[in-house]
């Protein structure tokens, strides 16, 4: 009788356990916080208006992504492959119709820094959150799934956010690792 009595106390102290982290964040939304082998989720933040911005844990699905979502750091910054891809995705994405050929600005602003629009830009992080959902300043969402919302597949993947980031970086003298 008391073997059960202490599987049963173990099983409910487990399950209160694994429950703790499965709440609702402050704007109703499931908790973009993901157990993932390298640690939880940073909590991402929309530009626009700085409210919680959920991205799946499965689009962070190589090893740049998963140490960017967990620390916000871009291990792509001088990585000379990845620039090179960044450098491509940015055209093929009409980045440059804005942002001009070489990231300085056109219509839209420039993106070497040091200073920034959306100051939150110097960071890979902010730069990050600003290009994933969007600007209030005219910029539509780049993220997959939010930059055409009848297409769930349309956008560029975190990967390709990080190597675009990373060829922005290489023009200037902000990493935004820092």
């Amino acid at each position: 009788m008391q073997k059960i009595k202490f599987s049963a106390i173990c099983a409910t102290l487990f399950l209160v356990v694994v429950a703790c982290g499965k709440g609702d964040n402050a704007a109703g939304n499931k908790s973009s916080a993901a157990s993932t082998g390298g640690g939880e989720m940073i909590k991402f933040v929309t530009t626009q208006d700085s409210q919680p911005l959920v991205i799946k844990a499965e689009f962070f699905d190589t090893p740049a992504a998963k140490e960017f979502m967990t620390t916000g750091k871009n291990s792509y910054i001088g990585n000379a492959d990845a620039i090179a891809k960044g450098k491509k995705v940015f055209g093929l994405y009409s980045c440059t119709q804005c942002h001009g050929g070489d990231a300085k600005g056109l219509v839209g602003p420039g993106l070497l820094g040091p200073t920034f629009k959306y100051p939150k830009d110097a960071t890979n992080k902010g730069m990050f959150e600003t290009m994933w959902h969007g600007t209030n300043g005219g910029m539509g969402a780049k993220g997959k799934g939010l930059m055409d919302p009848t297409d769930a597949a349309n956008g560029i993947t975190v990967d390709e956010a990080l190597q675009i980031i990373a060829w922005i970086r290489s023009h200037g003298g902000v990493t935004g690792n820092e």
